[in-house]
């Protein structure tokens, strides 16, 4: 409607945003590659003189008695973990079921502890599941935060009070550092517990402002995170050899610092860090000699404490898919959209496992077998395309996670490739249990992969190329490090044997994983870029026009402005207007259409092309209806303001309340106003009357013609629907344009202009004229617009956002009349309801909203005048 405006945001210099952008996306994971490297090369130097036969020698001559005691301590520490999330709801007073809680803190820190990626698997599974249970996003982040803080608490406690009290190696580096790095370390948990005792008001840091926990939430968060790690580090105490130098207290130094090595690291799992920090510790201390068993002790605690609990997750979404399959309405929302990142990350790990299978050697034993009744060639064939399946899956995780069903089928396909050729490569039945498993879970689950989109359209974010490149990097090394016995030479590519051919295989399948992606990234590097869209001529206004007429939202017509790009799904069953500002593709409102598959994949597609282009997807003015779609693709929620909608079947001006209204009414109606609905073909003869009022009004407002969200005169777009005109005699002296759908669902108004010296009390006729005629004709809602900013509230633990636009709502009125429109609007009792802008997650969010601004005030210059 005329009289919205955006909220007036300074503007924001680009480049400097731009610059820090890309050094957080691209920076971080590019360092944590380099530090996999270094850590792969002390290994392979610490390891010199290791073979893979002593390490899988051990692995095997480990105690059942040993193991058992393992799994109890990893049992015991992933119970300790759901008290992180349980805790954290207590601090923001909410309380959830204990199922659920417990089930979703199960599986979250199974992916996190085992892929290191929090943010792109286990913080989605958190993200999703607390905000459908009703918690807000600032809630979600304070509890994210506690959740956090409890974690590198206790290893800070733990670490300290350890180094402490146990010397460590002096050959390690920065060993001499040890009572200053542990003090320090101390500090922290004990400053924190002497902070709840001191501060009794929130303590603030430039905009920024926290409050401590009550002193016994802060006690309580050290000791939780302490316990966890404490009987992390019981589980691989168990799986060592007996004979390491020194007792728990030594172990438990060097294995808190390899911790701490890893999480630094980001690399996925601290794979690798944590293995050389470890095997250094431990060499530095007496152990010469050992470094094959504890590499094997290290392999076991990988996978007792991290592929254990990520099966078990498997089996109960299994449990959990059937029982859906069976009533379909034990499966809750919330679980359901915590399916497709879960599968994308149990099949990352099975691409993982499958590579760094065919970069080992098989178990003789079993070749021995092999070599009884399976050809050489399709032992041959089947390792090598065991690998080449493995990097496969690594890509199509990315695809599951974006709902794709082309990703589905071939994941599918592929599970089950891979455990054929698991099989005949060596009869890994581990392996093969492992990829059946994950096929059995995936199968019943295709309705959570509805996406009908090309595969090569995905993006993938630095997380996920860090991910592979550090899967790769990893096999790759395991390669080198199982046939370093084996001199290199050109005939080795050529060899073929099931005595001496592992070397062979290896670096075959190593090749093979590495075409794959290398022809993958070929392949999305040549692939056609979809050029930027001009503006819609005829034929797309034509196309576009059974859809927002049929639409539930009337604010669907603003496509017919023509100053917005028209991005169709398939058939033309749903569309999205958007423009594109500075780095920002602006989409105004939800897709519009009634097909709800259609709209959906329009999100997906919307955001990929951002993507694709290095652009931030962000919606304006979404509905609460439809927050599901910005949600489900990872994008986070900020409200805007309220819209206020008058429900026309209870309308009408009888009562104390309404007298005012009702004497302007009645008033105007003595003088001889009267309104008059245009149908849209004799507007165009009418238009020369109705510009001279738009001028005197916009000249009297001393305003000019803003856009996106708001239409303009223009005579084309006025022409597309018909008009209310106020006439005072044979004059006219204020007009309305008017969005009506075909549904009668809801009736609104565009441009709303009126001669300046008009009758007073003029735009109050038009508007009560047009809901009266709107409430004749059968329609349910009449939308009055939004009302910026309004409905934010600016309590401490409101989200910052929230906080500074209720103080811009109470104090901006020098900028903007902010709560003189929200008055003017209440007066006709509607119903508010709520209006977000989605913006993507890792955007800059300012100037995201000051492009926004650029974008309906029609440039910069127009965000700071009227």
């Amino acid at each position: 409607m005329e009289q919205e405006t955006s909220t007036q945001l300074p503007a924001a210099t680009a480049r400097p945003a731009l610059y820090a952008t890309l050094l957080r996306r691209i920076g971080g994971p590019l360092l944590s590659v380099g530090l996999l490297c270094l850590a792969l090369w002390a290994l392979h130097a610490m390891a010199s003189e290791v073979t893979y036969r002593q390490i899988a020698g051990y692995v095997h001559s480990l105690h059942d008695g040993d193991i058992a005691l393992a799994v109890l301590f990893t049992a015991a520490g992933y119970a300790v973990m759901t008290l992180y999330d349980w805790f954290g709801l207590a601090s923001i007073g909410r309380r959830l079921p204990a199922k659920r809680v417990s089930l979703i803190s199960f599986i979250s820190y199974a992916f996190s502890n085992a892929l290191g990626m929090s943010l792109l698997v286990s913080g989605s599974i958190r993200y999703r599941f607390y905000v459908q249970a009703g918690l807000s996003t600032g809630e979600v982040g304070r509890v994210v935060l506690y959740t956090t803080l409890s974690f590198w608490l206790g290893l800070a406690a733990l670490t300290g009070v350890t180094l402490l009290l146990v010397p460590i190696p002096g050959d390690i580096p920065f060993a001499g550092l040890r009572i200053p790095l542990a003090i320090v370390l101390t500090l922290v948990p004990l400053g924190w517990i002497g902070l709840s005792l001191a501060m009794r008001r929130p303590l603030r840091i430039g905009r920024w402002s926290m409050m401590a926990p009550a002193p016994v939430a802060a006690v309580r968060q050290v000791l939780v995170g302490a316990l966890d790690w404490g009987l992390a580090a019981g589980v691989l105490y168990v799986l060592m050899p007996e004979a390491i130098v020194g007792g728990f207290g030594h172990f438990l130094a060097i294995f808190v610092l390899a911790q701490m090595a890893g999480l630094i690291s980001h690399v996925p799992g601290g794979l690798g860090v944590f293995e050389a920090v470890m095997l250094a510790g431990f060499g530095a201390s007496g152990n010469q000699g050992l470094e094959g068993p504890i590499l094997g002790a290290l392999a076991a605690y990988r996978a007792v404490y991290y592929l254990l609990p990520l099966a078990m997750a498997t089996l109960m979404v299994i449990w959990r898919e059937v029982r859906a399959l069976r009533h379909a309405t034990v499966v809750s929302p919330w679980f359901s959209a915590v399916l497709p990142p879960f599968f994308a990350g149990l099949t990352l790990v099975c691409g993982a496992v499958l590579l760094f299978s065919g970069a080992t050697l098989a178990i003789p034993g079993r070749m021995d077998i092999l070599r009884g009744f399976v050809p050489l060639p399709l032992v041959e064939a089947a390792h090598f395309l065991s690998s080449v399946v493995g990097m496969l899956l690594l890509i199509l995780a990315r695809g599951l996670q974006r709902r794709l069903d082309a990703a589905y089928v071939l994941t599918l396909v592929l599970l089950v490739l891979g455990a054929v050729f698991s099989l005949l490569k060596g009869i890994d039945y581990e392996e093969a249990s492992l990829l059946c498993l994950l096929a059995l879970a995936l199968a019943p689950a295709h309705r959570h992969f509805y996406r009908r989109a090309s595969l090569f359209r995905a993006t993938f974010s630095p997380g996920w190329m860090l991910a592979i490149a550090a899967v790769f990097g990893c096999a790759t090394w395991l390669v080198f490090f199982s046939f370093k016995h084996v001199e290199y030479t050109n005939n080795l590519w050529w060899e073929f044997s099931f005595r001496h051919g592992g070397a062979p295989r290896a670096l075959r399948a190593l090749v093979g994983a590495a075409a794959v992606v290398m022809l993958f990234a070929l392949a999305n590097l040549i692939r056609p870029e979809r050029p930027r869209r001009d503006r819609p001529d005829d034929a797309e206004l034509a196309r576009a026009m059974p859809l927002l007429k049929g639409f539930d939202s009337a604010q669907a017509h603003l496509a017919l402005v023509g100053d917005k790009s028209l991005m169709f799904a398939p058939d033309d069953r749903a569309f999205i207007m958007y423009d594109i500002e500075g780095r920002s593709w602006v989409a105004m409102g939800d897709p519009v259409g009634d097909d709800e598959d259609a709209r959906r994949e329009l999100v997906w597609s919307f955001r990929e092309a951002c993507e694709r282009a290095g652009g931030w997807p962000l919606f304006y003015q979404v509905r609460p209806a439809d927050l599901d779609l910005y949600l489900e693709v990872g994008m986070s929620l900020l409200k805007i303001g309220e819209e206020a909608r008058v429900r026309l079947e209870t309308f009408n001006l009888d009562g104390k309340s309404k007298k005012t209204l009702r004497g302007t009414v009645n008033k105007l109606a003595r003088d001889g106003l009267r309104l008059e609905m245009v149908p849209e073909d004799q507007v165009p003869a009418l238009l020369p009357r109705l510009k001279a009022i738009s001028d005197a009004w916009m000249r009297d407002k001393k305003v000019r013609e803003k856009r996106f969200s708001l239409g303009r005169f223009d005579e084309a777009y006025l022409s597309r629907m018909p008009m209310a005109v106020v006439w005072q005699g044979d004059e006219p002296v204020a007009f309305a344009n008017m969005f009506l759908t075909t549904s009668k669902e809801e009736a609104s108004v565009d441009l709303m202009r009126h001669l300046p010296e008009g009758p007073a009390g003029i735009m109050d006729f038009l508007f009560i004229e047009l809901m009266v005629w709107a409430k004749a004709e059968g329609y349910r809602w009449f939308n009055l617009g939004m009302a910026p900013l309004s409905g934010l509230t600016n309590r401490r633990a409101a989200p910052l956002w929230s906080r500074f636009g209720a103080m811009v709502f109470g104090r901006g009125e020098r900028f903007y009349n902010f709560r003189g429109l929200h008055r003017y609007k209440d007066k006709f009792d509607p119903e508010w309801e709520p209006r977000y802008i989605a913006v993507g997650k890792g955007i800059a969010v300012p100037l995201a909203l000051a492009n926004v601004a650029s974008l309906i005030s029609g440039g910069l210059g127009g965000v700071v005048r009227r």
